[in-house]
């Protein structure tokens, strides 16, 4: 990932669960992968699709993601989420 979608990501995942308007997150049920593509098309599409890898909606329920591990890079939790699909 180059230098500015690091930036962006940054920026996600400093979004504020308690400030942020659930209208404005995507409906993670919404978000259709396509198997078929590559897994590196499979993350962009998807990241394409919920806006906010880290901040998105299941219904009425606003989904804050975090991760404990602080090795590993979105890229890398996205690429173990599609290699099991």
């Amino acid at each position: 990932m180059n230098h500015a979608a690091n930036l962006d990501l940054e920026a996600m995942r400093a979004v504020d669960i308690r400030t942020v308007d659930p209208e404005t997150l995507v409906d993670i049920r919404d978000v259709k992968i396509n198997s078929l593509l590559p897994q590196r098309e499979r993350m962009i599409d998807y990241i394409r699709q919920v806006k906010n890898p880290y901040l998105f909606k299941c219904g009425k329920m606003v989904i804050q993601s975090s991760f404990t591990e602080t090795e590993a890079t979105l890229d890398d939790r996205l690429e173990r989420c599609f290699l099991s699909m």
